[in-house]
């Protein structure tokens, strides 16, 4: 009943919250419930795969830029597939019905080749879910996003490079300036 309760809540208040950029940076948190696609719209936070990632489970991204430009994300879930290794990015763009609707990794010098896709260039947040259920992840780099270019974090059923995409949340990311 108090999960319901909770979940119920925190499904009224999806929403984004961010303080100005000021001279001591940024700071963002994002929260979703996931549900099935649904059409054409664009969701929050999408499952595309409900036996890893139920309708209904819970997360929860933190984004802090510091004025000298470094920044950190912080993922939280709860209601995922417990004792799971899951492989989490930032993508490029918002979810979608469609799991290839984010786009790519967002990386902080873009390429195409393998000496790109790592973890200084990209946000990873792998993480392995708990026997509850419930996981967590930081990631920090000395640099931020470029305005428009980070779109989501997008959650895959293995760590590392591989893996299918199974749940998307839509977060507006944005840079200290």
């Amino acid at each position: 009943m108090v999960a319901a309760v909770y979940a119920g809540a925190l499904a009224a208040a999806l929403f984004a919250t961010g303080t100005p950029s000021t001279a001591h940076g940024y700071s963002m948190e994002t929260y979703g419930v996931f549900s099935a696609p649904a059409g054409s719209a664009k969701p929050m936070a999408v499952t595309y795969d409900k036996k890893l990632v139920p309708s209904g489970a819970l997360i929860l991204v933190h984004q802090k830029t510091a004025a000298n430009g470094s920044t950190t994300v912080e993922l939280r879930v709860a209601g995922v597939k417990p004792n799971h290794l899951f492989g989490v990015h930032v993508h490029q763009k918002a979810c979608g019905a469609d799991p290839a609707a984010a786009g790519k990794h967002y990386q902080n010098k873009p390429g195409t080749d393998a000496s790109h896709m790592t973890k200084d260039n990209e946000i990873w947040l792998d993480f392995k879910s708990n026997a509850n259920g419930i996981g967590s992840a930081s990631a920090k780099h000395a640099w931020t996003f470029r305005k428009g270019e980070a779109g989501s974090v997008l959650i895959h059923n293995e760590p590392g490079m591989k893996g299918a995409r199974v749940a998307c949340v839509t977060v507006p990311f944005r840079s200290a300036s």
